[in-house]
């Protein structure tokens, strides 16, 4: 299988185990887990060739680390990014000083008024490094970074999680705890 199909089958697992997992009639648990069988059968039902060895290529290379195994390996789920709710279980977190955020220029002034919202999903996503963050804004176009003062709001009381793949995640980042950085650095990496 080549890389274009893989990187397919990872975005169809990214739709159905963190947005809409009715669309193959499964249903995950509290968690977000899906019995891993069960799984392959409604993925093949639908028209994609997944067997197990394929579905743990594609959870171990994932450069992203977006999906996880339980210990068993018997039950799958995405790392972050839901839409739809359910309690991936993690543990408040002392955030490092500094997070960052990408986004797209045309964001900019909105999320300037009312800081970073999570909107449709869950949280709002943090990354703990520049380049990290700036590739994330340039898939939605010319790329901008922001700061956040991770430390700042954690001492102000805002919770922070983070992930089995290493993104920081938040409720809201009100725009008082937001820096927009220089878009050279942003276009530079």
């Amino acid at each position: 299988m080549n890389e274009k199909e893989i990187k397919h089958i990872s975005k169809f697992l990214s739709l159905i185990l963190r947005h809409q997992p009715q669309l193959i009639g499964i249903q995950l648990d509290e968690q977000g887990w899906v019995n891993v069988d069960e799984l392959l059968k409604r993925v093949n039902d639908h028209g994609l060739d997944i067997n197990l060895a394929l579905l743990k290529h594609v959870v171990e290379t994932n450069a992203k680390k977006r999906f996880a195994f339980d210990e068993a390996k018997q039950r799958i789920r995405a790392s972050q990014g839901h839409s739809v709710n359910v309690d991936l279980g993690y543990q408040p977190e002392t955030p490092p000083a500094y997070l960052y955020h990408g986004t797209g220029e045309k964001s900019v002034a909105g999320i300037l008024k009312t800081g970073l919202e999570k909107r449709g999903r869950q949280h709002v996503h943090l990354s703990s490094d520049i380049v990290t963050a700036v590739q994330v804004g340039s898939r939605h176009g010319k790329p901008a970074l922001f700061k956040v003062m991770a430390e700042e709001m954690h001492k102000n009381g805002y919770s922070f999680y983070l992930s089995d793949n290493k993104v920081w995640l938040t409720d809201a980042v009100p725009a008082d705890f937001l820096q927009l950085e220089d878009n050279t650095k942003a276009s530079q990496l």
